[in-house]
């Protein structure tokens, strides 16, 4: 059984990925997951490895914008004073952010790092909602 997963060029890629998934590199692991899955449709290791590279590369992309989005409005928050026109912009991106959060999905095996820094930004964000509608 070993053999066969290392002599099919398809599993080989699959286990390839699936390292590359392990030690976080999910754009890395998803772009071998499908050249696996392209090699052998009915490779489920490739297609479960490609699904979970996407929900994980979706929590990242959630990271990513939302450190954009707190180093904007900190930017903003240091002047003296927030006109109107700053406040519905910071309250834009905070719903945008909470928005974006609930299309997240996780599964199981989806890095719980990720998870929890994730849902530590949308706290932020609520908070920061909750003090831009008063």
């Amino acid at each position: 059984m070993a053999l066969f997963f290392l002599t099919n060029p398809s599993y080989e890629k699959s286990l390839q990925a699936k390292y590359y998934y392990e030690i976080g590199d999910y754009h890395e692991a998803y772009k071998l997951a499908n050249e696996a899955f392209v090699l052998d449709v009915y490779n489920r290791m490739a297609s479960t490895i490609m699904a979970q590279s996407k929900t994980s590369m979706k929590y990242e992309k959630y990271i990513e914008q939302s450190k954009s989005y707190l180093r904007e409005i900190n930017d903003i928050i240091a002047n003296d004073t927030i006109d109107e026109a700053k406040r519905s912009k910071i309250k834009l991106m905070s719903e945008v952010m909470v928005d974006s959060y609930i299309k997240l999905a996780p599964s199981v095996v989806t890095d719980k790092a990720l998870v929890d820094e994730a849902a530590r930004y949308h706290e932020q964000f609520e908070k920061i909602l909750e003090k831009v509608d008063r």
